[in-house]
């Protein structure tokens, strides 16, 4: 897995695993890439169907997030940022001497001696769907996080059209149930996701409300809604629980998460808190959905990668009395693939040890 621990801004990790960050401010870029690059670095590789960019990232570099200056995207065809199965990988080097990795028919481009910088233009056709192309993080790993629980603002929530009623009396109501709506504005979708208000999301630092959290309940699809009332009818699909009058309707989730960003180190010094992990486990481990408070400066952007500490534990000083708190320890990294306001989603990409809320994130260190 990528470490940082030879890393300018990070001091060498002590035998228990612990680690100090160092002074320096985080960046995008590194100056010398080639120091990066992994010892069993293909130098060619065909992509295979379940890649991730993270993976294939992580076979070519310690630091994944340098990535985009790997990566050699071809301007002559269309979305060159995107990599297919089947795709072969080819690394070379620039006339400077910096690491490049490329598609194979790129390569002539390069091998050309035409000078750096320059780009050769041939007509290219590339027949495919966007959703071939391979994400940047397991869609298995984040699917369930689509139908998880979400965070909304008290007044949207407050504000969302309800269930009034079920049909035939009932008290709850499963798939295929006919259900009454109140509340849903002239210009309505077809579709909505079903929700039951829950906790409220706190910052553990401060204890500042972030949000409400909406447990999914499945969705509603509109059947009807009389000019003449109120109240719409509608049928419930893919219920994940029983349905009850009160269940708020919102706007379906953005299902397209997995593909349009890269994996990279935020632009400036970055500190956060887990708030949350879906599924209301107490140690979080690798490819687990946890929510971030996103309330500074600067905000945290989609392909952010984040180191994450296990807090410190405070202790009782047998010899000095008092109380003092342990070290901080390096327990893994993940990556935000969603914002949403003052809270952020990210996927644990690994983990070296137990994580739990309340635990710190921040930037990696790159040179």
């Amino acid at each position: 897995m990528p470490r940082l621990d030879a890393d300018p801004g990070y001091e060498s990790a002590p035998d228990d695993g612990e680690t100090t960050p160092g002074p320096s401010v985080p960046t995008r870029q590194t100056t010398d890439l080639a120091s990066h690059m992994r010892d069993d670095a293909p130098t060619r590789y065909i992509v295979q169907q379940g890649d991730t960019l993270w993976a294939i990232a992580s076979y070519y570099l310690d630091a994944p997030w340098l990535w985009p200056q790997l990566w050699h995207a071809n301007p002559a065809i269309d979305d060159p940022d995107l990599i297919y199965p089947g795709d072969v990988l080819v690394l070379a080097r620039g006339m400077d001497g910096t690491p490049r990795l490329m598609r194979d028919d790129d390569e002539d481009a390069a091998a050309s001696g035409a000078p750096a910088g320059t780009v050769r233009l041939s007509p290219q056709v590339r027949v495919a769907s966007l959703d071939d192309a391979i994400p940047v993080i397991p869609a298995d790993a984040i699917r369930e996080f689509l139908d998880s629980p979400r965070r909304v603002d008290a007044g949207v929530l407050h504000d969302a059209p309800y269930l009034v009623s079920l049909g035939d009396e009932q008290l709850v109501a499963g798939n295929q149930a006919r259900v009454y709506v109140r509340g849903l504005p002239p210009e309505h979708a077809a579709r909505y996701s079903l929700v039951r208000p829950a906790d409220v999301y706190r910052d553990p630092e401060n204890h500042r409300k972030l949000g409400r959290e909406a447990v999914p309940v499945g969705e509603i699809t509109i059947e009807s809604a009389p000019a003449d009332s109120d109240v719409a009818i509608g049928t419930l699909t893919r219920i994940q629980r029983e349905a009850r009058a009160g269940d708020r309707l919102l706007p379906l989730s953005n299902a397209d998460l997995v593909r349009d960003f890269h994996p990279r180190t935020p632009a400036a010094e970055v500190a956060t808190h887990i708030v949350s992990v879906y599924g209301g486990i107490s140690q979080i481990g690798q490819y687990d959905v946890v929510a971030l408070a996103d309330e500074g400066s600067p905000r945290l952007s989609r392909g952010d990668v984040l180191d994450i500490y296990q807090a410190g534990r405070t202790v009782n000083d047998p010899i000095a009395g008092g109380q003092v708190r342990l070290p901080r320890r390096r327990a893994g990294q993940l990556m935000v693939f969603k914002n949403d306001g003052p809270v952020s989603y990210a996927l644990v990409m690994y983990a070296t040890r137990a994580i739990h809320v309340g635990d710190v994130v921040q930037s990696p260190g790159a040179s």
